[in-house]
């Protein structure tokens, strides 16, 4: 059922002048459980197969392709040394980013070998364990098992989201971090409520409401964006997003429950565990990620001071130069792109390509073969971004909807920040963390298509056959660009038809 009681708004068949306290807290229960699982695994088995199918390929003739060089090599580095990197290596003058994603990117290494199945095994069990994770926070938010096996279908053809499964990038981590520390955050809101509605119950005489204990489900949060932290330093902005979404949460749910002054109970009860474990757990999982450079005697920079921790500061402060004045100056990258650009996917990348004379490129049947790999966002969703985030905010500030505000700030704080330094030079891989977020709001959109479960019989046939038709298409798009995400062996007539926009050449 499709929007029927939901979390902390007044159940249809209460007046709003009547509805208590315990109304309004109440949370959704499901009653298909056994449904809702078998769906998810089916699911999460789809886009497992659609993210390993032939993973080891393409290669720069065995070798890795695209930034991968770095990467791979950078994670072969630690199973060679324990954990850290010593070395530059594969062209870098410097190792900028934390080790996280590269201690993954090692697992599989260490699993199958320097090989493309090797160096990309982790990324794509991450992407399909996001395919898990956006179905159950689809149908958490949505209250509907159908809605969120249709975030699953979305995700899985979503070309930014395939792509960045099947190459050893560190964006895949980041977005596999975010999206579990959203879920978790969305499972502490349930939670604290359900504990608001016992001390309802029971009663309380405190004017800012009562405390609400330790929140095992933040705290899982702020340990997994610590560990996004840990891939890539964006991780930040969703730090710094979600702690001000847990507390409005908080406030808004001390409200429900009737307190007399919410916003200043939330101020006095839960701002200071808000930090706690949304700031404090996130920093210290951080610098704990960094387990094995204190220990070495060789890794990269690991002396630059008397201590481990002031080598580590010191390191830190270069490499905050290095992004500094990673600027696009008279040289810029022939597919650097800036961010009005990701939101629809205008400028994409090209990871690999072999084209004639190139004997690799041979196999499509003519005399004239393309293969290669761009990561470009399935325009039939990415092209909606504008009107989704239209919608999203209207449905946020005008009609209140919690939901529609959750993915809003998710999305905002993948795309807002980099509007800071405009100079600085930026690619539309960038986006991987955006991509679930955009497909929940194309998701709830959908929700709203549809229409309540208790609508009329025609008004509910008249939105399912829309979405309906809209997730055909949505599918039938993945299957065009199916060929130039995965490398494939195509006519160069077919791989000029594939460029739609002058901007993706």
């Amino acid at each position: 059922m499709v929007g029927v009681v939901d979390v902390g708004e007044v159940p249809p068949t209460a007046p709003p002048s009547t509805a208590g306290p315990l109304d309004r807290l109440a949370v959704w229960r499901p009653t298909d459980t056994v449904r809702g699982w078998v769906v998810t695994l089916v699911v999460t088995l789809v886009g497992g197969l659609v993210r390993f199918w032939n993973l080891g390929f393409p290669t720069d003739r065995g070798t890795p392709v695209f930034d991968e060089k770095y990467y791979a090599v950078e994670a072969w580095q630690m199973l060679r040394n324990g954990g850290y990197e010593d070395d530059v290596g594969a062209g870098w003058t410097f190792i900028v980013h934390p080790p996280v994603g590269k201690y993954l990117i090692a697992v599989g290494e260490w699993l199958f070998g320097y090989d493309g199945w090797g160096w990309r095994f982790s990324s794509a069990v991450a992407g399909a364990v996001c395919v898990f994770l956006i179905v159950r926070i689809g149908r958490r938010l949505t209250r509907s098992t159908m809605l969120g096996a249709l975030a699953g279908v979305f995700l899985i053809c979503d070309g930014v989201s395939h792509v960045q499964s099947r190459v050893a990038l560190l964006d895949i981590f980041v977005a596999f971090f975010v999206l579990i520390a959203f879920a978790c955050l969305l499972v502490d809101r349930d939670l604290v409520r359900r504990r608001l509605a016992v001390a309802v119950t029971e009663g309380w005489t405190s004017r800012w409401g009562p405390r609400l204990g330790f929140r095992w489900w933040r705290f899982a949060a702020g340990v997994s964006l610590g560990l996004a932290c840990g891939v890539k330093w964006n991780g930040l902005y969703y730090v710094a997003a979600f702690g001000v979404l847990s507390v409005v949460w908080d406030a808004l749910a001390r409200r429900a429950a009737g307190v007399a002054r919410p916003w200043v109970g939330a101020a006095m009860r839960d701002l200071l565990p808000a930090l706690w474990g949304l700031l404090v757990i996130p920093v210290a999982v951080y610098f704990g990620t960094w387990w094995a450079w204190y220990g070495s005697e060789t890794g990269y920079d690991r002396h630059l001071a008397d201590s481990a921790l002031q080598s580590l500061l010191g390191y830190e402060a270069d490499v905050l130069r290095v992004h500094e004045t990673l600027v696009t100056g008279n040289h810029p990258h022939y597919w650097e792109s800036k961010p009005w650009t990701w939101p629809m996917g205008l400028r994409p990348m090209l990871y690999y390509i072999e084209q004639p004379p190139s004997p690799l490129a041979e196999g499509c049947g003519t005399t004239s073969c393309v293969r290669a790999e761009m990561l470009i966002g399935t325009p039939a969703m990415w092209w909606l971004a504008f009107p989704m985030i239209g919608w999203s905010l209207w449905r946020a500030l005008v009609r209140f909807d919690w939901r529609h505000a959750a993915v809003m700030v998710a999305y905002l704080a993948g795309l807002l920040p980099w509007f800071i330094n405009l100079d600085r030079q930026m690619y539309f891989f960038y986006v991987t963390p955006l991509a679930p977020f955009l497909v929940l709001g194309l998701v709830l959109a959908c929700g709203d298509i549809l229409g309540r479960a208790r609508a009329g019989a025609e008004r509910r046939g008249t939105g399912l056959l829309v979405v309906a038709i809209y997730t055909g298409l949505v599918v039938a798009n993945f299957m065009w660009l199916w060929p130039i995400l995965n490398g494939d062996s195509i006519p160069s007539a077919q791989w000029q038809a594939e460029l739609w926009l002058p901007s993706w050449r």
